[in-house]
C-alpha cells in the first residue's frame, strides 16, 4: 500500500474507511455514514437517515439535523487530510458562518442523503465553501459557508 495516492484515492477505499477515525464527534452525535469521494476540493458522504438520528423528529430530520451534516462532511474531509495525507491527528473546526442558506426539503427516516462539498479558498485556518445536500436528484439544502480551523 505504500504506493497508494491517497491525494487521489479511489471511492471505494473512500467508502471502506470508517468515518469515525475521521471526524471528532462520536456516536450518537455522528450525522455521516461514510465518505465517499475525495478531490483536493470536492468531497461528498453519504448518510441513511435513521430514527435514531437525535435530530430527527416524527420521522424528519429538521433542518439543523441537515447543517450538522453538511458541517461534518467538511470535517471528515479534514479528518481525511490529517490521518492519510499529512500523517497527524484530528484538527477541530468551527463554522464561522452559514450565507445563502435554503432549505428546499427535509428528509424522511430511510432516505439516503449525499453532501457535496466544493471548496472555494483555503487561507491559512480558515475554509470557505459551498454545500449542496441532496436525496437521489433532489436538491434538499444549501449553503455557503466559512470553517474556522483551530490551531492544533
Amino acid at each position: 500500500m505504500s504506493d497508494f495516492d491517497f491525494h487521489n484515492p479511489t471511492d471505494e477505499f473512500m467508502r471502506n474507511i470508517s468515518v469515525n477515525e475521521l471526524l471528532p464527534q462520536q456516536p450518537p452525535f455522528v450525522m455521516v455514514d461514510a465518505l465517499t469521494h475525495y478531490e483536493e476540493k470536492i468531497v461528498i458522504s453519504k448518510t441513511t437517515v435513521r430514527a435514531s438520528n437525535i435530530y430527527v423528529d416524527n420521522g424528519t430530520m429538521q433542518c439543523y439535523g441537515l447543517i450538522e451534516n453538511i458541517a461534518q462532511t467538511c470535517a471528515a474531509r479534514i479528518g481525511y487530510i490529517n490521518k492519510y495525507i499529512l500523517r497527524q491527528g484530528i484538527q477541530i473546526g468551527y463554522i464561522g458562518s452559514l450565507k445563502n442558506l435554503t432549505i428546499e426539503s427535509l428528509p424522511q427516516i430511510g432516505d439516503v442523503i449525499t453532501t457535496e462539498i466544493q471548496i472555494q479558498d483555503e487561507i491559512l485556518d480558515l475554509i470557505l465553501a459551498t454545500a449542496i445536500v441532496r436525496k437521489d436528484n433532489q436538491t434538499l439544502a444549501s449553503t455557503d459557508l466559512k470553517i474556522a480551523l483551530k490551531n492544533k
